[in-house]
């Protein structure tokens, strides 16, 4: 199992609950830099550690390179949040953030579209493959 997929796991409840906390409050139809930041603020005043970026060093056939990842929100350095507002979630979105999940070798991570009109609606779980995460918690 992936050292990280139990607190992961743990911690999707507590992100989709704040998540729909910010869309009981701002409703649908902002922009997706609007529900980013509600969405920080809403999960640090529950007591989470947030980032919006990160330093990953790539390695290619002996080479290495470092890369600052730009990504929407890093939940306790655990769970990877792609905030969304659009009519529809296209495979384009999961493909980002599946791979910012595995640059950062991250077993789980959320796509949450606020411009769905029921915000439970809008939420897609994405488990990195080989991370042997339980079906139950993904």
């Amino acid at each position: 199992m992936h050292p990280l997929a139990e607190q992961a796991a743990a911690l999707t409840k507590d992100v989709i609950g704040a998540a729909i906390e910010v869309h009981r409050d701002k409703g649908p139809g902002l922009l997706e830099s609007i529900y980013e930041w509600c969405l920080e603020i809403e999960l640090e005043l529950r007591g989470h550690t947030v980032r919006r970026q990160k330093e990953v060093v790539i390695d290619y056939k002996g080479h290495q390179r470092k890369e600052e990842l730009r990504f929407d929100v890093l939940v306790d350095e655990c769970l990877m949040v792609e905030v969304k507002a659009v009519e529809k979630v296209h495979p384009i979105h999961k493909a980002q953030l599946l791979s910012y999940m595995k640059l950062l070798d991250l077993p789980l991570g959320l796509v949450i579209n606020f411009h769905s009109e029921r915000l439970v609606d809008g939420v897609s779980r994405l488990v990195l493959p080989g991370a042997d995460v339980p079906r139950s918690w993904a």
